[in-house]
């Protein structure tokens, strides 16, 4: 499950980028507020389901360095195939090292048991 948690993660953090388009750079608060809101939204999503993947478990630095590496090589294709941005083999290949480095992790991960819930201490009869 923390897996798919992080895998939701990367995908938030692949969409809330595109704010920054459709709302003019945050400009015109105004018009573009729905925009701006979505953005924080899906933002507050990513961190949250970030979050549920560490406590599922998963190393903190692998949570962060594959939210981020998938986080980023989403937007990048998305920009170059939707977006028109523009697609040459050397960003290709750099996308490709980011993936390559994702799914090492992936297969190096051993994984911690999830973090049980501090049982809080009860106050000693003596104070």
């Amino acid at each position: 499950m923390p897996w798919l948690y992080l895998i939701l993660a990367a995908g938030c953090e692949m969409i809330w980028p595109l704010g920054f388009k459709y709302s003019d750079g945050f400009t015109n608060w105004s018009r573009n507020w729905p925009v701006i809101a979505g953005t924080f939204i899906v933002m507050l999503a990513s961190f949250g389901f970030m979050s549920l993947a560490t406590r599922g478990g998963l190393p903190v630095g692998t949570v962060y360095a594959v939210w981020t590496g998938l986080g980023t090589t989403g937007i990048v294709l998305i920009g170059m195939f939707i977006l028109n941005e523009p697609k040459d083999v050397k960003r290709l290949l750099c996308l490709a090292m980011i993936i390559v480095g994702v799914v090492g992790l992936k297969l190096l991960e051993k994984g911690t048991p999830p973090a049980t819930p501090a049982v809080p201490v009860s106050a000693s009869a003596d104070a």
